[in-house]
């Protein structure tokens, strides 16, 4: 597969993934520490972490919901040798069924997202959020945290 497709797939397989809950994939499409950037939301500060903090984290809100869904476009891809970055927009619809309120809550940003050739295969190093906007019930991630917290009892 050419270089533009292997990066393609790997961004692809990694949203994918993270809609799946399927973690292990998840972070070994990262390198040992990635650099995480969701302070336009709100996240505080970027930080780098290890794949494993990073999917615990998400595991503590995402199983919240009965589904997401990463829907991603425009996407711009710049790669040099070993390197590479990718600007694409995304859409990202939540759901819980029957939530008071209503029952999904999007949120639509873009990320940039920087990727290194290691091991013979593109691995993400850095993920920055760019917050745009959000629709629907923007009380269900709270409903979500909760309903995760309940599980894990």
């Amino acid at each position: 597969m050419d270089t533009l497709g292997s990066i393609l797939n790997r961004i692809s397989r990694f949203f994918i993934d993270v809609d799946d809950r399927n973690w292990a994939s998840v972070e070994s499409a990262m390198t040992g520490r990635v650099h995480l950037d969701y302070s336009s939301f709100g996240a505080g500060e970027p930080v780098d972490l290890t794949p494993e903090a990073i999917t615990t984290a998400w595991k503590e809100l995402l199983p919240g919901f009965d589904q997401t869904h990463h829907q991603i476009g425009n996407t711009l891809v710049d790669s040099k040798e070993q390197k590479a970055t990718i600007k694409v927009h995304a859409t990202t619809t939540h759901f819980i069924d029957g939530a008071e309120g209503g029952d999904i809550w999007v949120v639509y940003g873009t990320y940039n997202i920087a990727l290194v050739h290691e091991g013979g295969e593109w691995k993400i190093n850095s993920i920055q959020f760019i917050f745009k906007f959000q629709d629907g019930n923007i009380d269900l991630p709270v409903l979500a945290q909760t309903r995760t917290n309940a599980k894990a009892v």
